[in-house]
C-alpha cells in the first residue's frame, strides 16, 4: 500500500464514523408529531421566551461527504475564493499531503468551522446569557456568550476563539476572534491566521432544519472576506454519545513509513 494511501486510511476512519449510530431511540415529548407519531420535521420552529428562534438540538451536517470542504457550494457554483501567496502555498501543501498534518488526525480539536463539517452530531442548548454548543467528535464544548458584552479587540488565542452572539430578529449572529492559527477551516486544508473574525448567522425555518451562513475575514491569509452556507438536519430522539480520540494510537500511519 502506497505511503499516501496508508495516510489517508485512518483519517477517513475518523472523519466517517456514521452519525446514525446514536443512542436507542428515545422519544422526546417536545418534538411535534405527525398524524402517524413519527417526528414532523416541517413543523414551525420553536421560539425562546426572550426571543428569537430556539436552535435547541442534536443537528448534523447535510451532505456529508461533500462538506468536508467549506466551499463545496461555492466551487459549484463556479465561485473560487483568492487566498493570499503565502496562504495558497500552504493550502496547496495540505492538499498535495492528503492531510497529514490534518489537526484532527493528530487529537487536536476542529475548531470553527471545521467542528460543524464534518458529519459527527453537535448539540446546541441556550442558557440565560450564554449558548452552548456541545461536539460528539471529541468530546469538545464551545460557550457563545449573549449577554450584551463586546468581543474582545484582543483576546487570548484560543481552539474555538471567543464567541459573542446576538438576536436580529429570526437569526442568532455569532461573532468571533482570538483564534490561535493552528486549525484548518476544512479538512480539505484551507488555512487561517490568528487575525480570523468570523461571523455565523444561524436560522431555523422549521422544527427539523437549520443554516448556518459563515463569513471568513482574515487580512491575513484571503484577499478579500468571502461567505459559504451549510445546511443542517435535526435529529430528534436521541443524545450525543462519548467520542473520545485514542490517543493518536494511528499515528505511526501518518509517517509514510
Amino acid at each position: 500500500m502506497s505511503s499516501p494511501v496508508k495516510l489517508l486510511l485512518p483519517l477517513l476512519a475518523i472523519a466517517l464514523v456514521p452519525a446514525s449510530a446514536q443512542w436507542l431511540t428515545n422519544p422526546f415529548s417536545r418534538v411535534p408529531l405527525t398524524l402517524d407519531g413519527k417526528p414532523n420535521l416541517s413543523a414551525p420552529a420553536p421560539k425562546l421566551a426572550e426571543g428569537g428562534v430556539d436552535l435547541s438540538g442534536i443537528w448534523v451536517v447535510d451532505d456529508n461527504h461533500l462538506q468536508f470542504n467549506l466551499m463545496a457550494d461555492l466551487i459549484k457554483e463556479g465561485k473560487g475564493v483568492d487566498l493570499l501567496p503565502e496562504a495558497a502555498a500552504v493550502y496547496k501543501a495540505h492538499v498535495e499531503g492528503l492531510g497529514k498534518d490534518r489537526p484532527s488526525g493528530h487529537c487536536l480539536p476542529h475548531s470553527i468551522p471545521d467542528a460543524m463539517l464534518v458529519p459527527q452530531p453537535f448539540k446546541i442548548m441556550h442558557t440565560p446569557g450564554i449558548t452552548l454548543v456541545l461536539y460528539e467528535e471529541f468530546v469538545e464544548f464551545r460557550q457563545i456568550f449573549t449577554d450584551g458584552r463586546a468581543l474582545p479587540r484582543n483576546p487570548s488565542t484560543a481552539w474555538f476563539g471567543y464567541s459573542i452572539g446576538r438576536w436580529e430578529r429570526d437569526s442568532l449572529v455569532i461573532e468571533s476572534r482570538g483564534f490561535n492559527d493552528k486549525t484548518w477551516l476544512d479538512d480539505d486544508g484551507h488555512p487561517h491566521s490568528d487575525a480570523l473574525h468570523t461571523t455565523e448567522r444561524f436560522r431555523r425555518p422549521d422544527y427539523g432544519h437549520m443554516t448556518m451562513e459563515i463569513t471568513i475575514d482574515d487580512a491575513k491569509t484571503y484577499v478579500k472576506p468571502w461567505t459559504a452556507t451549510l445546511h443542517y438536519h435535526l435529529l430528534p430522539d436521541t443524545e450525543l454519545m462519548e467520542f473520545i480520540c485514542e490517543n493518536e494510537k494511528d499515528a505511526e500511519h501518518l509517517v509514510g513509513k
